[in-house]
């Protein structure tokens, strides 16, 4: 077991907490930046594509894990940063000004939604955020003008720093560069007044505003910063499947999203790296299972979002920590060997006094 003795105040607000993450991390690093020469170009496009999740993932974090508020229509934000990032290029913009652009936008629209939905909570805010998703693809659809409709919107060919960003290798360190400066602004967004903000109005609303702070400011952040993320991912996206369409962004997506931090563990930007690994690795694993499948269950439709809902149900029963609580679990037992109490983690409801006033 590692002790921590700590003899200066910057210790406290340390990137990290000791030399073993350094050691790890750093290795971390290492594998990420020496992959393309060890991979396959399709793994390298799957590891973009993790990177892509983890960004979406880190502002739906910031959402549900940190601020409390539970989203189904995280897939339109990333719809709309996709389609405007397409249409600035499309109109000559330098890429890194459309990436910039699609994320504000973004955010100003996560805002605007932030505003109606402060007055709601739990499965009502879910549906109204639904809600959302569902205007958003409607207007995909008949915005024929801008996005093309059901004929779809090519995404331009950009170029960054003199690179091509449709080149695999380019396209793999723009998003594992992205994803690194993501978890860097969030981590130290949580780090800041606003962040423990989040995490006061997520514990108790009510302890919160007597404290002082500013619920509806809080949220509304909450869902502005989520939606900047999203809208990032999905620009970064776009590059990647080349050619847009309103399938593409669909309520499965937007479960896939919800599903990848309660699976990796609510409450943690580790778990966004854990639960991004699973949902990446996941359709590979259910495409594998359906070929070995007899014919009449491979062939039912639907399959693949049925299997995910049934584990979030799996998750929030058995392991509501996720990946990462379960991780934490593990490496606990390991530490406190042969003293480990099989009663350590038993789960207990804790209730504030003012969560029970009427």
């Amino acid at each position: 077991m590692r002790f921590i003795r700590k003899t200066h105040y910057s210790q406290d607000i340390n990137m990290f907490a000791h030399g073993g993450q350094v050691f790890w991390y750093s290795l971390l690093a290492l594998l990420v930046l020496t992959a393309p020469l060890w991979v396959n170009r399709f793994l390298l496009g799957e590891f973009s594509q993790l990177f892509i999740y983890a960004i979406a993932g880190v502002g739906l974090m910031l959402l549900v894990g940190y601020t409390g508020l539970v989203s189904l229509g995280h897939a339109a934000f990333l719809a709309i940063g996709a389609y405007v990032h397409a249409w600035l290029l499309g109109q000559g913009v330098p890429w890194l000004v459309a990436i910039s652009g699609a994320t504000v936008f973004s955010a100003v629209i996560g805002a605007l939604i932030g505003l109606p939905a402060l007055r709601m909570t739990g499965l009502y805010l879910a549906v109204a955020t639904l809600a959302f998703a569902v205007i958003v693809e409607q207007v995909i659809v008949h915005w024929e003008s801008v996005t093309g409709g059901f004929g779809g919107m090519a995404v331009p060919q950009a170029t960054f720093a003199g690179l091509q960003l449709e080149s695999p290798m380019t396209f793999y360190f723009t998003c594992a560069a992205a994803l690194l400066l993501s978890i860097l602004a969030a981590r130290n967004l949580l780090r800041t007044p606003t962040g423990r903000s989040m995490v006061a109005v997520r514990d108790s609303e009510t302890s919160a505003q007597s404290m002082g702070v500013n619920i509806a400011r809080t949220k509304t952040l909450a869902f502005a910063v989520s939606a900047a993320f999203a809208g990032l991912a999905g620009a970064l996206f776009s590059h990647r499947i080349g050619y847009l369409a309103p399938d593409a962004f669909t309520l499965n997506t937007s479960i896939q999203l919800l599903l990848m931090v309660v699976v990796g563990g609510l409450g943690s930007l580790h778990g966004v790296l854990f639960g991004a690994i699973f949902i990446v690795l996941l359709p590979q694993g259910l495409a594998i299972l359906r070929d070995n499948l007899p014919a009449a269950i491979g062939s039912i439709p639907g399959l693949e979002p049925g299997v995910f809902g049934l584990l979030l149900i799996l998750f929030l029963i058995f392991e509501p920590d996720g990946l990462y609580g379960r991780w934490l679990k593990i490496r606990r037992y390991f530490e406190d060997f042969p003293l480990y109490r099989k009663a350590t983690y038993k789960r207990q409801r804790r209730f504030l006094r003012t969560e029970r006033l009427k």
